[in-house]
């Protein structure tokens, strides 16, 4: 069964889940996992696929855009709306509302900030997942 983890971070800013969300990929990324960041826009997927190779100074993070990049040689796929091909590992979920695919993932990671937008989206996913007893686990990670 998928394990949901939400992670609470301080703040309003949504660029603080974007900059969240390159860590979390980099730390699953160096745990041998493949990663799928579903992104709310386009606009953020353009956004990521910029940051993932800038927020943190000398590290690479593998990545591409998914239907663009090569799914057998690219570890971190972005994407929006649509379910990636062929990943199932995790699962960074940036979009207001649950995918409709998150169910084929071993995980997924849900980023929260304070912005009560942002905020009062966490947690209707949080019922959703909760509400169809997917094991749930809240994280406040320091900055």
């Amino acid at each position: 069964m998928t394990r949901v983890d939400f992670y609470l971070l301080d703040g309003e800013s949504g660029e603080n889940r974007q900059h969240f969300a390159c860590r979390l990929a980099d730390k699953a990324y160096r745990q041998g996992r493949r990663i799928y960041i579903h992104a709310g826009s386009q606009a953020e997927v353009q956004m990521l696929d910029q940051l993932l190779w800038t927020f943190r100074e000398q590290s690479f993070l593998p990545h591409g855009v998914a239907g663009q990049a090569d799914p057998h040689v690219t570890p971190v796929l972005l994407g929006q709306e649509q379910a990636p091909e062929r990943e199932d590992d995790v699962l960074i979920n940036l979009a207001p509302q649950v995918p409709s695919f998150f169910s084929r993932f071993q995980r997924v990671a849900e980023i929260i900030d304070g912005h009560p937008q942002t905020r009062s989206a966490g947690r209707e996913r949080y019922r959703f997942y909760r509400d169809r007893r997917y094991p749930l686990e809240t994280h406040e990670p320091t900055p």
